[in-house]
């Protein structure tokens, strides 16, 4: 059978059916919310997400006289995946609780990818992102260099902090010593510490004040114990190294942001191990790499994917030592795991 044509007017008049039967029924779900939630709802104001927990999240009031209040909220169906970082419209409920009414724009956002491999945000509104990492498990330059280039991509400023720093003294770290130098080389601001001892985390401390922090690093590395250690009594869940793989065990299950007392946030993200750029274009990989960018345009090829072409002036620095071997290795790996344009 041949497929139907429709006309303009029946288009329109079955998609004026369809707006219609949205509106109403997004009317039928504020009613059922309000009868849900006590029936009486407060005005409308803003707030913060802090943590996500499903269907629900808590927000903390930005202004007013309940400022710094937290409540558990519903949010209303046709509200887009909110996360922590988030700022919202939220109104509160006669009891404990409220609804969020609507989602404020986003500066910036932060993603990685789910279990399925499709990417989600995690965390919006971020200014930094602060790249653990520490002697064991043993850290991978790929791995930081995916960081680095997700935070050039987000608009996102880096810092480099190496966790568990007195282990550099008890083995054979020279390689890890090398990577400090050459990213401090290329500006990158680097920070060495050690939650355990204390050592350094004044120099954190003040570094994160006054921005809205996201920590990030693959399980194992610190980052709940430096969290505990900047904010005592958070009591985050802290996981040893696993004797089979070496590697760290997962210990945050949600995205939760942390009020410093001298000012300025902390997200703690999910551990993760790998971080997705799939989303990213060839030519936002090149840029996040902030050493190549001298060189970009002079290639003798318009198309040279700088792998092995003549007259590449990205092969050219690496010969002349304007850029690192290690650093073009993981650009390489990176390359084969993105759409090219």
């Amino acid at each position: 059978m041949a497929k139907r044509h429709l006309t303009r007017r029946q288009n329109w008049r079955i998609q004026k059916i369809q707006d219609e039967r949205t509106v109403r029924a997004g009317k039928r779900a504020d009613l059922a919310e309000e009868s849900l939630l006590g029936g009486d709802l407060g005005p409308e104001q803003e707030g913060l997400v802090i943590a996500h927990f499903g269907i629900q999240v808590d927000v903390e009031a930005s202004s007013g006289p309940q400022a710094g209040l937290i409540r558990r909220c519903h949010m209303r169906a046709n509200l887009p995946a909110l996360v922590t970082g988030d700022k919202v419209v939220w109104r509160a409920d006669n009891q404990t609780g409220g609804v969020i009414v609507a989602q404020l724009p986003r500066r910036t956002e932060l993603f990685r990818p789910d279990h399925r491999g499709q990417l989600k945000p995690v965390a919006a509104n971020v200014d930094r992102l602060v790249i653990v990492f520490a002697p064991l498990p043993t850290p991978h330059a790929n791995l930081i260099d995916r960081y680095l280039v997700a935070a050039e991509q987000a608009d996102l400023e880096p810092l480099l902090v190496l966790n568990k720093a007195d282990l550099l003294d008890q083995g054979d770290f020279q390689t890890i010593r090398d990577w400090l130098d050459d990213y401090a080389h290329l500006g990158y601001r680097t920070l060495c510490l050690s939650a355990g001892s204390g050592d350094g985390l004044d120099s954190l401390r003040e570094s994160l004040q006054g921005h809205i922090n996201v920590f990030v690093g693959q399980s194992g590395v610190g980052k709940s114990s430096l969290i505990n250690a900047l904010l005592p009594g958070v009591d985050l869940r802290v996981g040893a190294l696993s004797d089979v793989t070496g590697k760290g065990t997962h210990t945050t299950t949600t995205a939760r942001l942390f009020h410093f007392p001298a000012g300025g946030d902390l997200i703690d993200s999910p551990g993760i191990r790998e971080f997705g750029l799939t989303h990213i274009t060839h030519d936002e990989l090149l840029e996040g790499f902030i050493e190549f960018r001298p060189f970009l345009g002079l290639c003798r090829f318009r198309d040279c994917q700088h792998l092995h072409e003549p007259g590449c002036a990205l092969l050219g620095a690496v010969a002349e030592g304007n850029i690192s071997a290690t650093r073009m290795s993981s650009y390489r790996h990176i390359l084969s795991g993105i759409v090219k344009p």
